[in-house]
């Protein structure tokens, strides 16, 4: 690439491999900072208990199945190294297990699993009552129900009836299992206990872990107090290390450890010491039970059986960061220090920059590999993640190549191939240039007052050929053949009617009809007026054998008092004011069908204009670059045409590019991957040129994910339980990203104020369906229509009216709202997760809204001069 022929440093390799090293630094001090050591107080004792539920990774009782006798033993052996008790929930579901437990010596305080479920109830009663018989001294403590009240499965008559009749056929102390609250608005459930077995769980109330410890001491001295003359046990306590975030309380395995750690001994100050922790080990058949994700993960032990926290010494959230820091960094050195070489020109600022955005990506490839081994997943969850990781790859990609567009523009050192206007030739010097001016159903008076435009040129050699194409009525095209027949000699018309290929096809019969003197081809659109000094300062460029094009920018006339031009005048002077510098620097432009100029010879010698794409421009400036030939382009503005007429238009004409754009890659596909004479900055500006469009593709694909997954959470959240920060965290950063890099670029390269900056930038927004459909189209169909874009006002409608362009955005955005009422309905705002997901609907919708806004602004702007 050209980034490499300029030395601004003595000892590149040096700075490079420097800047790397920083940069790694940085990225493992990130993952350091998430993983900073927590150091809760030792622990040195027993657990007083655990509940215990005897199911492996992969089982599931609400499908029928049962652990085997030799891995409930092995969960108890390994229990009994920590703990002297368990508690259960049901005698009916693994009944083996008062027997492994009077095997190990451990105690057992069994439960009876009740629920509306009337005639189940009755059978695990009797079991319960049974069991108590036949191990007296194991199971020295029963609970009958687990919050049952709370769930509001029975009336409190009925549980105090069974409570009642437990007691009378039992002689160990019975009680039943409820969250604190249920027993200070139910105190009469006291008089049929022998004692009173709470749930006290901080997290469910929002409250953070380091704080949790304290609610839950006062909760126990509450009840304490509520109820003097009974024992109270706290039968499950605990903090999950894994799922969504509920209000203010975090799990993860820190905070677990910092909750357990830090109970485990204020409980000992206190004086309790009888209380089970929830729970041994992760079940994760428990997920979406109406807890979320969290449900899975309130375990001690993971489902593998291994513990997640030490008892003594500090806890580390992710034991395996240093490894995975080191796999950034890794994945990352290459590409930076091959950027910090190849382009040593930029400054040290973009230099850096870039390195920081380079390590960004490859950090958040390796999470979002590794992430999903912190879950409990299902060969469903797997195959979608093998979906939607491409798409996570494809998201950074693009921003990497945004992010190199960003540092190019704002931190180079200068633009190493700037062109500007050259002094005129004298005449003797001049190249002939005929101009060709291909229009279809145009209004006469705009055509008019181009030909007036060019009739105007300080210049002398050249003619102008006026190529009409299938204007059916002669009330359109005769005037303007009138009109050239006034101008001169120098004006020629063409009437072709019919004739194919579209305006390839007009071009390619201009050049049949070329003077033999011409050596430059200029094409210009209808509606554009151009500066009499076009030629005359521009045409010196093709002295110089190697140069093919000369280009200049598209720019826009009369739309100063109309919101709608005026919004989209901006929109389009981004690119060229931003992209084309970018793409400028190795030679690979996209030339376009107006205010540029082709040497004859390259364009008849590589085939001329291209019928089988309907950007055949845009194709044309591949193939001379394919053909070895240079492309310059002067960013002066040397004519100005007028914007698309109203929304449809500019949505049409974005389409049709988007939809060449990809007959281009598929047709050219083998010059930009193969071996040929395309050098690698114009390869990958062809390849990654249009990446923003596939970006808007993505965000048409991920809202499709997002309204489908939504849907699922809500219909089916057994299987649709992906960790959402997969989706989460690479879309919001993006969304972010590209909003920055915009903004930021337009405010330095384009001179427009805030307001038009906003307005462009909704204009942009709305227009990333029609390009998404593009794209999509482009990928899988071979041709479309040519829609000529409409300049000049088509008589409006009603409001209603306004949105008929947008017809398919109107309903995307209804989907997007009903999903986010759907998803505030299901979830509420209590998990943090749930709430992020619903701003990323809205986000998701932003797009479309956008076109909804510009549509009606289009619209409302109809009258307004301009």
């Amino acid at each position: 690439m050209s980034a490499a022929t300029t030395t601004d440093r003595s000892h590149p390799i040096l700075v490079a491999v420097i800047l790397a090293i920083v940069v790694a630094g940085l990225n493992f001090g990130l993952w350091l900072v998430a993983n900073l050591p927590n150091g809760p107080a030792d622990w040195n004792a027993p657990v007083p208990g655990f509940a215990f539920t005897a199911y492996q990774r992969y089982q599931n009782p609400m499908k029928g199945d049962v652990s085997t006798d030799p891995e409930i033993d092995s969960d108890l052996r390994l229990i009994k190294q920590y703990s002297p008790r368990i508690r259960t929930y049901s005698v009916l579901e693994n009944p083996q297990v008062a027997r492994l437990a009077d095997k190990e010596g451990l105690d057992l305080m069994a439960g009876a699993l009740i629920d509306a479920r009337l005639e189940n109830n009755e059978r695990e009663i009797d079991a319960l009552i049974a069991q108590a018989h036949r191990y007296p001294k194991t199971i020295t403590r029963v609970i009958v129900g687990n919050e049952v009240l709370f769930r509001g499965d029975l009336k409190p008559e009925q549980v105090m009836g069974y409570l009642d009749r437990v007691r009378a056929a039992v002689k160990q102390p019975v009680s039943v299992a409820e969250p604190f609250h249920i027993w200070l608005l139910n105190p009469e459930l006291a008089n049929h206990v022998d004692f009173i077995t709470v749930h006290l769980f901080p997290y469910w109330n929002g409250i953070p872990a380091r704080d949790g410890v304290v609610d839950a001491i006062e909760s126990y001295k509450a009840l304490k107090a509520r109820f003097p003359g009974k024992h109270v046990v706290i039968g499950e306590i605990g903090w999950p290390s894994n799922g969504d975030r509920f209000k203010r309380a975090y799990p993860s395995v820190s905070n677990e450890a910092i909750f357990l750690r830090s109970f485990f001994n204020q409980a000992r100050i206190n004086g309790i010491d009888d209380y089970y922790v929830l729970e041994a080990i992760d079940q994760p058949w428990k997920e979406n039970l109406g807890e979320g994700r969290t449900g899975a993960y309130w375990g001690m032990f993971n489902a593998d059986r291994q513990p997640k926290f030490p008892f003594k010494g500090p806890v580390t959230e992710d034991v395996k960061w240093p490894w995975k820091a080191l796999a950034a960094s890794a994945l990352a050195l290459i590409p930076m220090l091959w950027f910090g070489i190849a382009f040593r020109r930029f400054k040290l600022g973009g230099l850096l920059f870039m390195m920081g955005l380079i390590q960004l990506a490859c950090g958040l490839i390796v999470w979002s590999a590794t992430l999903p081994f912190n879950f409990y997943l299902g060969p469903f969850d797997w195959a979608m993640l093998i979906l939607l990781f491409p798409a996570q790859i494809a998201i950074l990609s693009i921003l990497l190549i945004n992010g190199f567009e960003f540092t190019e523009v704002l931190w180079r050192r200068k633009w190493i191939r700037h062109a500007g206007m050259l002094p005129p030739d004298p005449v003797e010097r001049q190249p002939f240039v005929s101009i060709h001016l291909a229009c279809h159903n145009e209004p006469p008076e705009m055509v008019q007052l181009t030909l007036d435009s060019l009739a105007a040129l300080d210049y002398e050699n050249y003619e102008v050929l006026v190529l009409d194409n299938n204007t059916k009525d002669p009330a359109v095209w005769k005037p303007v053949e009138e009109y050239c027949a006034k101008l001169g000699a120098k004006f020629r018309f063409f009437h072709l009617e019919p004739w194919p290929g579209y305006k390839a096809g007009a071009l390619n019969f201009g050049l049949t009809a070329t003077d033999e003197r011409a050596d430059v081809v200029a094409v210009i659109d209808a509606d554009y007026a151009v500066r009499e000094d076009w030629l005359s300062t521009l045409t010196g460029y093709f002295h110089d054998p190697k140069v093919a094009v000369v280009q200049c920018p598209q720019a826009h006339r009369d739309f100063e008092k109309n919101r709608f031009r005026r919004m989209t005048a901006w929109e389009y002077d981004g690119f060229f004011r931003i992209g084309m510098h970018h793409r400028n620097e190795r030679n690979a432009i996209i030339q376009h069908g107006t205010m540029t100029m082709v040497r004859r010879s390259a364009l008849e010698g590589t085939g001329g204009w291209s019928e089988w794409t309907i950007c055949e421009d845009a194709e044309l400036g591949l193939r001379l670059m394919h053909a070895g030939y240079e492309l310059v382009y002067v960013d002066e503005l040397m004519g100005k045409g007028l914007t698309p007429a109203d929304f449809k238009a500019y949505k049409s004409q974005r389409y049709r590019w988007a939809f060449g754009a990809m007959q281009i890659l598929k047709g050219r596909w083998r010059w930009m991957t193969g071996k040929g004479p395309l050098t690698a900055g114009q390869r990958f500006h062809f390849l990654t040129g249009w990446f923003s469009w596939f970006a808007d593709a993505l965000h048409y694909i991920f809202t499709m994910m997002g309204l489908f997954w939504t849907a699922g959470m809500i219909a089916a959240p057994d299987y649709f339980n992906l960790p959402m920060q997969l989706f989460m965290i690479p879309v919001i950063g993006f969304f972010f990203a590209k909003a920055i890099f915009g903004v930021v670029l337009y405010r330095a390269r384009v001179p427009c104020s805030w307001y038009d900056t906003i307005m462009a930038s909704v204009a942009s927004m709305g227009l990333s369906h029609a390009i998404a459909r593009g794209i999509l189209h482009g990928l899988t169909r071979e041709k479309t229509a040519f829609v000529v874009t409409a300049k000049s006002r088509r008589m409006g409608g009603s409001g209603f009216a306004a949105f008929s362009p947008v017809r398919e955005e109107v309903l995307m955005a209804l989907a997007l709202l009903l999903a986010i009422v759907g998803m505030a309905t299901h979830y509420g705002t209590q998990y943090v997760e749930s709430t992020l997901w619903m701003f990323i609907l809205a986000a998701q919708s932003i797009p479309y809204v956008s076109a909804m806004a510009g549509a009606w602004i289009a619209h409302q702007s109809g009258d307004e001069a301009g």
